[in-house]
């Protein structure tokens, strides 16, 4: 998939951002990047991106606003699921667990409940829009 100039701009744009204001509030939605290695190219790249707090672990929603397919960055950590995390000040590596079943539909659910959008992007799709959980990998590991 070829991201439009406009969108590579833009998260160019907030990239920096972030990294110059070290993760400092960015508007409405809790923002972090998430950097995954490329599944064919072997690549770092990095993704802003929203994230919701869930106790030890943040959790992403590849959504990509209801397309037919998931976005790049999604699998991008299915085939290497080791990341880095940047959130607020802190820069670390975790490991990106697809939930599933009766757990993704739980969070799912909790996720629309505090950000209808989600809903929406589910309605436009007929792909199930996963749940990612960012899990910290401890240091001593």
């Amino acid at each position: 998939m070829t991201v439009p100039d406009d969108i590579g701009a833009h998260n160019q744009q907030l990239i920096a951002q972030f990294r110059e204001s070290r993760g400092a509030a960015m508007g409405d939605r809790p923002l972090l990047l998430l950097t995954t290695v490329g599944a064919r190219s072997g690549l770092h790249r990095t993704t802003p991106m929203m994230y919701i707090p869930d106790g030890d672990r943040l959790l992403v929603v590849p959504s990509n606003v209801g397309a037919p397919r998931h976005p790049d960055w999604y699998h991008n950590l299915v085939a290497n699921p080791r990341v880095t995390v940047e959130v607020g000040s802190e820069t670390y590596e975790a490991d990106a667990v697809v939930t599933a079943g009766a757990e993704r539909d739980a969070l799912f659910a909790r996720i629309v409940e505090k950000y209808p959008f989600f809903a929406d992007h589910q309605v436009k799709t007929p792909r199930v829009i996963p749940v990612v959980a960012l899990v910290r990998v401890d240091a001593t590991d």
